[in-house]
């Protein structure tokens, strides 16, 4: 059935018939399906489904249907402002009667919101966990419940609730009243990213323990991960911008706030469309800047992780770390917000020793328990591995979430596999170096003074120490400086090194006695500045021809896709929306590409609902045919 032959006095409340009217789907992805049939059913699901997978439709088309049926208004929990106007905006375009409450909203905003969800003709109600939990808000839902009218609860970004997660929120923790309050509500807890330890905690935490688990596969294969050794950050930086997304929206991820305004305001200088955002920044600023991010055309956001949970903007076509995250869980949160359209995107980080050794010490700093540090030293080295594998970097990243996999030929260890050396006998030697400092005067040194020593340099403080005399002098004079800080690096990676106190002075480990008796076998990377393969040509995804633009659209349809841009954003502009709400460009690149004549030929396309259909078909087959 077409969407347009749809009774809108019977509204149908099939899942299928509901996606294909409302959102423009023809089917659902994966195992929507089953998660949507399982709480139509009225049972309680944990999902754990990849950024980009389609999580929200698991939710939204239930609240459809079960509203109705005359069940009454979903409760969607949801941690950011940004969220959940992006998400009810959404909504409301598609004829879906949706709001949210947050305190932007005036006390006559809240209160008219409050008498729509009261009387049931709210479908859904966006909210954040503290005021989920408020007692004059748990007074209403019990109205509700008391009258049949509280029909389902949405826990977005559920692994906020897990002190093992890389976003944990206290307020969280009180949504375990939800399932004693309302036993018979079903309660849907939805997360891109959980290991095990939090998979365990969301279960215990949010009483799940009855509910079935959807787990989909974690892979976004549009997405290529590129990790590189640190030289000159900034300009490696620049380089892949210009050279990969010139033109893109994308985001920078930087560990510090005066790092991230530092490296935005270079940028800018440089010529890119870049802005700052932290949490520092004043609040008027940080959205303004976040408003432009959404709703204009490659903006690239400089940000500390602040930025980011629960942004739906599907064209971001990069996401770039500057540093180090602290665990795969967050690399991968944090990468994913990148190609949610399905298009092809990038995730390139850069790191170095320091990066290493900071995450190390925030984590042996921190006040908390030894249980949680020995865990977060855990999710720490799988991080490394990742960074230092010589193998496919989605075969190991998916293995993270225990997901096997084969070799994804897009990579960069697929594309360019890294040259190795056998480094033991180099590994040895950096090892008996430190291991002679503290022999000789039991004192400690960083890394640059070991390495002149390696190198066989008769600095000042070398010979101060009367560290020439030692048998370790100039034992190293075969490497430069950059080989031996890549040795020094992955040493400290795999644990057979460790960077203590304020100037980061170097100690074995338990483990470095093995290497030092030759028991173990390093095979490392090389260096940055040894000899490299020659390089694996590769094909912007922007494309240099029009930037923003899928590099499959040539010719005719490429100028299609430009008009419909320019169209998309005049209607955005007028309804205050960011663009990618009207159409996401996955939607506007199958247009350009079919280039249909009809209402009819129009409504197949992916994602056109019958509501945007009857408001904006006419218009578009005007631009088409123009």
């Amino acid at each position: 059935m077409s969407a347009t032959a749809l009774n809108p006095q019977t509204p149908a409340t099939s899942a299928e018939a509901i996606l294909q009217e409302v959102f423009g789907y023809g089917a659902f992805r994966g195992q929507q399906k089953a998660i949507v049939d399982h709480t139509l059913g009225g049972g309680d699901a944990l999902v754990l489904m990849p950024t980009g997978g389609g999580k929200s439709l698991c939710y939204q088309v239930p609240a459809i249907a079960r509203h109705r049926e005359g069940k009454g208004v979903t409760i969607v929990v949801s941690p950011l402002i940004a969220l959940m106007h992006d998400q009810v905006g959404a909504l409301e375009e598609a004829g879906v009667h949706a709001a949210f409450l947050n305190s932007s909203h005036s006390q006559e905003d809240a209160q008219r919101i409050e008498r729509e969800m009261m009387s049931g003709r709210l479908v859904m109600l966006y909210a954040a966990p503290e005021r989920i939990t408020n007692l004059r808000f748990q007074a209403q839902l019990a109205s509700l419940h008391e009258r049949g009218l509280l029909s389902l609860f949405a826990i977005d970004e559920a692994h906020c609730v897990s002190q093992w997660g890389h976003d944990f929120r206290e307020d969280y923790l009180q949504l375990s009243m939800l399932h004693e309050r309302f036993p018979d509500v079903p309660r849907l807890a939805l997360t891109a990213t959980a290991d095990d330890h939090t998979r365990a905690d969301m279960i215990e935490r949010l009483k799940l323990q009855d509910a079935r688990v959807f787990i989909s596969s974690f892979d976004r294969p549009n997405i290529r991960y590129t990790l590189v050794e640190k030289t000159n950050p900034r300009d490696q930086l620049l380089r892949f911008i210009r050279d990969e997304h010139d033109g893109d929206a994308g985001v920078v991820y930087c560990q510090s706030r005066k790092k991230v305004e530092e490296t935005a305001d270079w940028l800018a200088g440089q010529g890119i469309n870049a802005l700052p955002y932290h949490a520092g920044l004043d609040s008027g600023l940080r959205r303004k800047n976040q408003d432009r991010f959404l709703r204009e055309d490659g903006i690239v956001m400089v940000a500390t992780i602040a930025f980011g949970m629960g942004i739906d903007k599907p064209d971001v076509r990069f996401v770039a770390h500057l540093d180090l995250p602290k665990n795969i869980e967050g690399y991968y949160q944090e990468t994913g917000r990148a190609g949610r359209d399905g298009l092809e995107a990038d995730a390139w980080l850069t790191y170095g020793l320091a990066d290493v050794v900071n995450q190390r010490r925030m984590i042996d700093e921190s006040p908390a328990g030894d249980d949680f540090k020995r865990i977060q030293r855990g999710k720490l080295d799988a991080l490394l591995a990742l960074a230092e594998a010589h193998d496919c970097r989605r075969v190991r990243l998916l293995s993270y979430f225990g997901e096997d996999s084969q070799p994804c030929g897009n990579c960069d260890n697929c594309l360019k596999p890294p040259i190795t050396w056998d480094a033991t006998e180099a590994c040895r030697k950096m090892l008996s170096g430190i291991y002679r400092f503290w022999q000789h005067g039991q004192q400690r040194f960083g890394a640059g003074h070991l390495i002149d020593v390696l190198r066989g340099k008769r600095t000042d403080k070398v010979e101060q120490h009367g560290h020439h005399t030692l048998t370790t002098f100039g034992i190293g004079a075969d490497l430069s400086e950059n080989q031996w800080r890549a040795v020094l690096r992955q040493l400290v990676a795999l644990g057979h090194v460790v960077a203590e106190g304020e100037f980061n002075t170097l100690v074995l480990a338990d483990s470095a006695r093995a290497v030092l008796k030759g028991e173990v076998q390093l095979i490392l990377r090389e260096a940055a500045d040894a000899p490299k393969r020659a390089k694996t040509a590769r094909t912007s995804s922007s494309g240099k021809a029009a930037a923003g633009a899928p590099k499959d659209l040539v010719g005719e349809a490429l100028v299609r896709f430009q008009s419909l841009k320019a169209w998309r954003s005049e209607v955005a502009r007028e309804h205050n929306l960011p663009a990618y709400i009207v159409f996401n460009d996955a939607t506007l690149a199958e247009m350009a590409c079919i280039a249909p004549q009809t209402l009819g030929e129009l409504s197949g396309i992916s994602g056109v609902g019958a509501k945007k259909l009857e408001a904006y078909g006419a218009e578009i087959l005007s631009v088409l045919a123009a």
